[in-house]
């Protein structure tokens, strides 16, 4: 597999599910990647990236901005409060707003700032312990308190439990965002998100399908 395959799909996608072309957009997931293959995908032309942890961001990509201009980097992993103001200098997109002390943080940290990061809050759409989220029965009272502290939230993004038919999860993230008036969905991984497209992703998250499986040290 390789990035022109998965843009290729993609569009496919879009195109199966009556969407206009482009209206969805690729997070290239280079967490735990070695540098060389983000560099190639960077050399390919992408710009859209995604990481999970923020010292792990900060060790990578100011060096990959000095060298490539329009980078777009997303946070898709847990943020720890005390991580929040770096989080504001590294990324253009939070997808892991998941509990009100956070959101109060980040509110905190824009005013003080005078700008923030495009925001979406995390749904544990399917209720597992170990993942982090919003539950979904308090999905609506939290996006109220999210624009109650003047933030602004582009959309709501979900990891559906690996033992369960994603397309659910997806339908129901969608339900809940249609009823906030919320635009973005961020769904889909390497393995879904053709179902995620069609059930209306603005953004899908790509790591191994693009960069090979990931190292570990």
């Amino acid at each position: 597999m390789s990035l022109h395959d998965i843009q290729t799909r993609i569009a496919a996608a879009e195109k199966d599910a009556g969407r206009s072309p482009g209206s969805v957009e690729l997070i290239a997931v280079s967490k735990v990647q070695p540098n060389e293959r983000v560099a190639a995908v960077l050399d390919e032309g992408h710009r859209i990236f995604g990481e999970n942890r923020v010292q792990e961001a900060a060790g990578k990509w100011p060096d990959f901005r000095e060298r490539y201009e329009g980078i777009e980097l997303h946070l898709i992993g847990p943020l720890q409060t005390n991580k929040t103001r770096q989080a504001f200098e590294l990324f253009d997109t939070i997808h892991s707003v998941d509990r009100p002390k956070l959101a109060k943080t980040i509110a905190r940290i824009a005013q003080e700032e005078g700008h923030c990061p495009g925001l979406f809050i995390q749904v544990n759409t399917g209720e597992e312990d170990q993942k982090a989220g919003i539950l979904p029965a308090d999905a609506d009272a939290f996006i109220t308190d999210c624009r109650a502290l003047d933030l602004t939230i582009e959309g709501l993004m979900c990891i559906p439990p690996i033992d369960e038919e994603p397309s659910l999860h997806f339908s129901l993230l969608a339900k809940i965002a249609e009823r906030n008036g919320l635009s973005g969905l961020s769904m889909g991984m390497s393995g879904d998100f053709e179902s995620a497209i069609a059930l209306g992703a603005t953004h899908v998250r790509v790591g191994s399908a693009i960069f090979g499986e990931r190292k570990h040290d």
